[in-house]
């Protein structure tokens, strides 16, 4: 008698302690915070963001209703929790309704854009690439490594090289509080004043890509919920124009890591430079020396890059960083009018009223430039090229280049 006494204490004090466990588990899903820089400022700005939840993501989780979570709030919820809690799904979609009403023309077009997504992610524009109909969890973690995760304001970003992403990076850096600004010793609380080459460290920003070193086995779960549950946005550019960004940037003025990787490779291969090729990208510009548009094209070509490595994160497809068929992005922006989906996005957010856009210096590169930089390619490296980037075409509403593929 005294055993089975024992027994059904040790079971009692177990369950105790797995609904303990549970417990802690939930009220830390929504908010793993990993910064280090907390700061009472910090609680101003995510007061300001507490309900800036949009009105999908509510219907999302409202149609969840039979998942334990859901069930177990309803049947738990009094009826004063119960009419707090119309109260407030009242309040967002009288605040939605607000958004609309402002930006009539701005909602519109975003409904197009996720649309066009949906549309060609579902196959009705008879396309296919790779990975399009693969889940989430198929995608290797190391490939979502552009996936940034803000916990305090419920955000997503994918970022996109040479589409604005410094500047996107520097706000998230204010809204996160990860780095100290060295002449008032506290976090920066202004866009414009981030140093633009620090944003880019890797430790300032938990990526998806990290979950597996912080979360272990519990990584694509967390994953799930958090893309079910936050705002995630991105923001593009038409992708020829974003090669000749990304040329531009990286091998028409000396830089070191993109010479020594890239554009040696491309001079050996494409350019008949014999070996004594110098072995700094200083020494190669002072004489002459420098990759070729032409080159890089013929390099992106090249089965052989394609064998050896996924394509650099400059020049690698939108698709291939920030899986549009697997993550329903809330917002989707577009570099040709940065200044208005800016402004939108950021009252979505609801932090409008902390902070601005940066204003900094715009990238120049214009669609207008692609036939001067296409002309010296053959005409059939410009349909391959647009073969390869066609995805990213379709999927973001970019018009075909007629004018590069014929002659």
């Amino acid at each position: 008698m005294g055993a089975w006494r024992g027994l059904r204490v040790a079971f009692i004090l177990g369950s105790l302690f797995m609904i303990l466990l549970i417990i802690v588990y939930w009220d830390g899903v929504g908010g793993f915070n990993l910064y280090l820089f907390p700061d009472m400022k910090h609680n101003s700005l995510q007061s300001g963001c507490s309900r800036r939840m949009t009105m999908s993501t509510v219907s999302t989780v409202q149609s969840h209703a039979s998942s334990p979570i859901t069930a177990h709030t309803a049947t738990s919820s009094s009826p004063i929790e119960a009419a707090q809690i119309l109260t407030d799904e009242e309040q967002m979609k009288e605040e939605s309704e607000d958004e609309r009403i402002r930006f009539p023309a701005e909602d519109m077009e975003q409904e197009a854009r996720k649309q066009r997504i949906m549309d060609v992610c579902s196959g009705k524009d008879v396309m296919d690439f790779p990975g399009r109909t693969r889940a989430l969890d198929q995608i290797p973690i190391r490939e979502l490594d552009h996936l940034i995760v803000d916990d305090a304001h419920q955000i997503i970003y994918c970022y996109v090289p040479k589409v604005a992403c410094t500047n996107w990076k520097r706000v998230l850096v204010v809204l996160s509080q990860s780095l100290i600004s060295p002449s008032t010793g506290k976090p920066y609380t202004d866009p414009e004043a981030v140093p633009p080459d620090l944003v880019h460290n890797s430790s300032l920003h938990l990526t998806f890509a990290k979950f597996w070193r912080h979360y272990g086995s519990l990584s694509r779960h967390l994953m799930a919920l958090k893309l079910q549950r936050y705002t995630k946005f991105l923001f593009v550019r038409d992708p020829f124009v974003r090669l000749i960004s990304a040329f531009r940037n990286k091998f028409e003025r000396p830089n070191e890591d993109f010479y020594r990787q890239f554009g040696s490779v491309m001079l050996r291969r494409y350019g008949n430079v014999s070996e004594d090729l110098a072995e700094t990208a200083a020494e190669a510009f002072a004489a002459g020396i420098k990759p070729t548009f032409h080159q890089f094209i013929s390099y992106l070509l090249d089965p052989e890059t394609e064998r050896k490595s996924i394509f650099n994160e400059h020049w690698r497809q939108v698709y291939r960083l920030c899986h549009p068929c697997q993550v329903k992005y809330d917002f989707i922006g577009r570099l040709e009018t940065l200044e208005t989906d800016s402004k939108h996005l950021l009252k979505l957010l609801k932090v409008d009223q902390f902070l601005r856009f940066p204003s900094g210096a715009r990238n120049r590169t214009e669609t207008s430039w692609e036939r001067d930089w296409f002309a010296q390619i053959p005409l059939t490296k410009r349909r391959e090229l647009y073969d390869l980037y066609k995805p990213d075409f379709e999927l973001f509403g970019y018009p075909r280049p007629d004018g590069v593929l014929h002659r």
